[in-house]
């Protein structure tokens, strides 16, 4: 019985020794494994990390999220850093490093850079759908070139808008920029011929008092009447292309729809109450802080706040500082751009506001989104603007020329000045220099950065649409319909003020027939156009309190 009692009690001393050594192996395999693992996993994040955000295809990547993208440009854009005047030019949201010695040609501006760049709108059409809601149209009436026109549309299609109205002159209007717009899948060129200036010289317009007060008069009065008729003109097309919301924009102008979820436009005004029948956006203004500026959309970063965006102990308080020595708070104006619901009955109110001939219409003002203006953001623009205007450079004859003390000041010093004088004055009134005051400023609230336009410009030409939609112009006209449309513009212009609004109302009566005829009209209840108008300055105060 011991015998047999032992036999039995050795047994599992001999199964538990043996299967110890198994476990062991089991055990330390498995932490070896687990051990692994994440190292593993840590190898392969750091392989897509040096790898730029994505699995290599060919010259592709498989991530599918832009913003990992986007990442590279925090070194690029201006302000970021404690002092952005102290970077590198190789370090500017610039294309390349010959971009800042270059002319400034399209090949350049619109080409593509050595940086580094994303690919969130390659083969993006730029096409929407007729399923897409609110439509929304800009109209506008821009002489400018292709450097500016072409991400100025571009950076609008980003954002929801489907459709532009361009009323095209000057360069505008040349050939080789004409054929590019109309080639832009929902861009619609009308250019100033003879049969337009007929067709507006009718317009009802001309037999009511609300613009009235414009009518025959030179450079800026003149062109608020055209764009005025412009608008007139683009709510009818509006309406035929089926439109849900219209806004008049210049091509230095860009929408900032803050507030809004993904940056949209549509979603923003998809959001207002269906009994809104306009929606004004306010304005912020350009702060340059180099005078070397040749792409405003890529290289400006810096904004001065609207009136209507700050608390009123902040701007009042901080006003001149602000002013730094110019007329007003901003350079030019400070009554910002409005979006309207395409209705019957609508019709423009000057270039910043709509009405409606039936009633007054219900507006609402937003509270985050505004209307970026790029304004004097080149040192050209000095002389570009005094190129337009045949007035003399005396402070008696600048004021029936323009409407804003700014530019009136500009206008005599681009007229009287050398290139030297106008370069310092452009930089003590134009350009911010000031370290310190932009900290203290930017403290405030007064200054914000804006980086959204600069990422969307860049990374549109990045891409390659702007080159490639020029490159493409080419075979989408017939050469007969570039020169029909070269036969009627050179029909009826150009010697400045020929075919101006001083003439529009011209064809078969004259001036004082026009005046009689608006003194039988009764406009009772028309409001008057509302023009470009300065900031509150620091006599509105006891008026606002």
């Amino acid at each position: 019985m011991a015998g047999l009692h032992g036999s039995s009690s050795s047994r599992p001393l001999i199964s538990t020794s043996s299967s110890h050594p198994h476990q062991q192996r089991f055990t330390s395999r498995l932490l070896f494994l687990l051990t692994l693992l994440p190292l593993t996993l840590a190898a392969f994040a750091f392989v897509l990390q040096w790898r730029g955000g994505g699995v290599g295809v060919g010259d592709g990547f498989l991530i599918a999220d832009p913003v990992a993208r986007w990442s590279h440009y925090h070194h690029h854009l201006p302000g970021m850093d404690i002092d952005s005047s102290l970077l590198p030019a190789t370090t500017t949201v610039r294309s390349s490093s010959s971009s800042s010695t270059s002319s400034g040609g399209c090949a350049d501006i619109l080409g593509r850079s050595n940086s580094l760049s994303f690919s969130y709108f390659k083969d993006w059409k730029f096409d929407y759908g007729a399923d897409l809601k609110p439509k929304i149209c800009i109209t506008a009436s821009t002489s400018a070139g292709l450097e500016q026109t072409i991400p100025w549309i571009f950076y609008h299609k980003v954002i929801g808008v489907s459709n532009f109205f361009l009323f095209v002159e000057g360069k505008a209007a040349s050939p080789a920029v004409s054929k590019v717009f109309e080639s832009i899948p929902g861009v619609k060129v009308i250019y100033r011929t003879r049969e337009l200036e007929e067709q507006q010289a009718k317009s009802r317009i001309w037999n009511e008092t609300w613009l009235s007060s414009f009518f025959y008069k030179p450079c800026n009065y003149e062109l608020f009447v055209k764009q005025s008729l412009n608008m007139e003109m683009a709510i009818v097309m509006a309406r035929d292309a089926g439109m849900d919301w219209i806004i008049h924009l210049d091509t230095d102008e860009l929408i900032h729809p803050a507030g809004a979820r993904e940056y949209s436009l549509r979603q923003l005004l998809s959001d207002v109450p269906s009994n809104v029948d306009m929606v004004v956006f306010p304005n912020y203004e350009s702060c340059i802080e180099r005078d070397d500026i040749k792409e405003p959309f890529s290289e400006v970063s810096m904004f001065k706040k609207n009136y209507d965006h700050l608390p009123k102990d902040v701007y009042f308080g901080n006003y001149r500082e602000a002013a730094r020595n110019n007329p007003n708070y901003f350079l030019t104006y400070g009554n910002g751009k409005a979006a309207a619901r395409v209705q019957d009955h609508l019709r423009p109110n000057g270039a910043h506001r709509w009405h409606n001939y039936m009633k007054n219409p219900i507006e609402i003002k937003m509270d985050d989104a505004a209307v970026l203006h790029y304004t004097y953001t080149k040192f050209s623009d000095l002389t570009s603007r005094r190129d337009r205007c045949g007035c003399k450079p005396t402070k008696e004859d600048v004021r029936r020329c323009f409407m804003l003390e700014f530019d009136r000041a500009a206008f005599i010093i681009a007229s009287t000045a050398t290139e030297d004088e106008m370069l310092n004055w452009y930089r003590e009134h134009v350009v911010w220099a000031d370290k310190t005051l932009k900290k203290k400023l930017m403290m405030k609230g007064i200054l914000t950065r804006i980086y959204a336009p600069m990422i969307i410009n860049q990374g549109l030409r990045e891409s390659g649409i702007y080159a490639s939609v020029i490159a493409s112009a080419n075979t989408m006209l017939s050469k007969d319909k570039i020169l029909s449309s070269v036969e009627s513009r050179n029909n009826t212009r150009e010697s400045k003020s020929v075919n101006s609004s001083r003439k529009i109302g011209g064809f078969g009566q004259s001036q004082a027939t026009a005046r009689r005829v608006l003194e039988f009209i009764d406009d009772a209840n028309y409001t008057l156009a509302i023009p470009p108008e300065s900031p509150p300055g620091p006599d509105d105060l006891n008026i606002d309190t």
